[in-house]
């Protein structure tokens, strides 16, 4: 972490803000948010497309498996994350992003 001040992040790389520990969000799970708005949101020459879309995938379908207090724990942290988001005045995109997250992924409704 202390090489972040001697390597900025370099332009079009797409970063999830970072969720205080006080939220209760799992740890897990904001790797994985972090992971997907890396995938999705950066320009083509910092992540290949074809490669992220099949990183998505894979990433896609373990989250599928979820199920019982796992994904009810999921959902939860889901709703956390909304509110600290409507609260913090992220722009529209990332609430939308938050919100349509498990449907997107095929947790909730249809696989995508």
């Amino acid at each position: 972490m202390a090489e972040e001040a001697e390597n900025p992040v370099p332009e079009g790389a797409a970063v999830f803000p970072l969720i205080p520990p006080e939220l209760g969000v799992h740890p897990l799970l904001l790797a994985v948010l972090h992971a997907i708005v890396f995938l999705e949101g950066s320009d083509d020459q910092i992540v290949d497309p074809s490669a992220a879309e099949e990183a998505r995938q894979y990433i896609a379908a373990y989250l599928q498996r979820l199920d019982g207090p796992p994904l009810q724990q999921i959902r939860e942290d889901m709703k956390c994350l909304a509110q600290y988001a409507r609260q913090s005045k992220w722009p529209k995109q990332e609430l939308r992003f938050l919100k349509e997250f498990l449907a997107d992924y095929g947790v909730e409704g249809e696989t995508p």
